[in-house]
């Protein structure tokens, strides 16, 4: 993903500011709807209703801001805008779907899973996901890579072990956050510092205070919860889970060439929309000269061997790779995948740029931060507001390049007023703008973790230790002034 544009943050000339009330009616609506639909329709909500309470707050927030003085024409043009902003997101998430058929199809995944199912005990499976994907993830720069490649093997491990899901997902999307943080090739690595006024290596280095303690404190509790599995208990249901793979994929290490394609091409910092197809067409002619008898079975019937295998690769681009091994839970695991799949995921992303656009447009969202700001009185308080301000960003705008960009522009000048370094800025912006995104079901980041890694958002959400615990630590850290570096002027008046 790319940079979002700034967002304007200004009202039409013509209308009246609106008040703190005002901004908050979409937000309480919002709030009183979503919570209302996980309590009726559950891990379901994310596939319909989460879509129609984003929409009704959205058609709000319009109201008030015509109310104040807003033409239809000025709101409708903010909501084109805002949309724009999510194609390329929506345009990834489809490829992505896209190569996740085709790697099961082509045996690539399948092939990660039988070795992760040899490699990795039950009792440190958790940990070493959290591990795998925070040294991929800092090496590459996307936490999104990641979750597309690595994290949808270590998943189908886990289902393979008899584990959870969502502890998995707890740990893969940990890790991959912990590395995308720390990286010098990530975007909001270098957006953060760049809008806050330092530079990336000093962000960087300033970072490792708050973050290392949290990705400690997260191994830690995957440990302790690896600790409690009864490894005996699950080699019966890994015997034959290997079994099964190897009956129904050819298994060997060329299955993996598509995995270590994508993994450089993200490392030369390709455009991720090539990058993603060049991985799924790999794994289509993999699929073709190795798989035959899997696409053949999926095709079903077809004139001959070639448009059997041509329909196959279709269907499963679209609609995703199929299998029937008689075996559910290899068959839930290897079901996955295609174009289709994300369609509840473009909807739902659609609906909450269309919420945040107008929340932006009709100047609510800016009328709330200056509202945060008037309860700043101190340098805890100021850093604790900022963390809460990406976290609502995240939520109210469903973007995480706008939740650091605009507590960024928000919070600068206080940050200059009250003496303090802008690290201790840009660090804030990372460690709530960054780290909560992907626990927002409508966010971008979010949508797109759970239709990745087929587990829903609050399902998993229990389990990303590093990104609960990280903007906890931040806070402590504000409160204590610890680790809170004063500006260079203060320091040598100090000195």
């Amino acid at each position: 993903m790319t940079v979002t544009q700034e967002s304007d943050l200004t009202p039409a000339s013509n209308s009246v500011s609106p008040t703190v009330l005002q901004a908050l009616i979409p937000v309480a609506v919002l709030v009183c709807l979503l919570s209302l639909s996980v309590y009726l329709f559950g891990e379901d909500a994310s596939s319909g209703p989460n879509q129609i309470a984003l929409c009704v707050g959205a058609a709000v927030a319009a109201l008030v801001g015509w109310n104040n003085g807003q033409t239809w024409a000025e709101i409708e043009n903010s909501i084109v805008t805002g949309i724009n902003v999510a194609i390329k997101p929506l345009l990834i998430l489809f490829c992505v779907g896209s190569l996740i058929g085709s790697w099961i199809m082509s045996g690539t995944v399948p092939t990660m899973i039988y070795y992760s199912l040899l490699i990795l005990d039950p009792s440190i499976f958790y940990a070493a996901s959290c591990v795998i994907c925070a040294l991929i993830a800092l090496s590459i720069g996307s936490s999104w890579t990641v979750a597309g490649t690595v994290g949808i093997a270590l998943i189908g491990a886990s289902g393979g072990m008899g584990l959870s899901p969502e502890i998995t997902a707890g740990a893969i999307i940990s890790g991959a956050y912990f590395g995308d943080k720390m990286s010098p090739l990530s975007e909001t690595t270098n957006l953060a510092p760049a809008v806050a006024g330092t530079d990336l290596f000093t962000h960087i280095g300033h970072m490792v205070w708050t973050t290392i303690p949290s990705i400690i404190i997260a191994l830690i509790l995957f440990t302790f919860i690896g600790l409690s599995i009864d490894s005996n208990s699950t080699s019966g249901d890994l015997e034959i889970t290997l079994r099964l793979i190897s009956e129904n994929f050819e298994i060997n290490v060329l299955m993996l060439l598509p995995v270590i394609v994508l993994l450089v091409m993200a490392n030369k910092k390709f455009p991720p929309i090539p990058t993603i197809l060049t991985g799924a067409m790999i794994g289509v002619v993999i699929a073709l000269i190795f798989q035959r008898p899997a696409i053949m079975n999926l095709a079903g019937e077809a004139p001959n061997v070639f448009l059997a295998l041509f329909k196959g690769v279709w269907y499963t681009l679209f609609d995703g790779f199929a299998l029937s091994s008689g075996n559910e839970t290899l068959d839930d695991l290897m079901t996955r995948g295609g174009m289709s799949s994300m369609l509840s995921v473009t909807w739902l992303v659609l609906c909450a740029m269309v919420f945040g656009a107008v929340m932006d447009h009709t100047g609510l969202l800016r009328r709330l931060v200056e509202y945060a700001l008037s309860f700043v009185h101190s340098t805890g308080s100021l850093i604790a507001t900022t963390l809460l301000t990406c976290i609502g960003a995240n939520i109210i705008t469903s973007d995480q390049y706008i939740s650091v960009v605009l507590p960024g522009r928000m919070y600068k000048l206080e940050f200059e007023k009250r003496g303090l370094d802008m690290k201790n800025l840009s660090r804030t912006l990372e460690d709530a703008g960054t780290i909560t995104s992907p626990l927002v079901p409508w966010n971008t980041c979010g949508a797109y973790m759970a239709g990745t890694l087929g587990v829903a958002t609050f399902a998993y959400l229990p389990y990303c230790f590093f990104n609960l615990v990280n903007p906890v630590i931040a806070a402590i850290y504000g409160f204590l002034n610890f680790k809170i570096a004063p500006a260079l002027e203060m320091e040598e008046q100090l000195a």
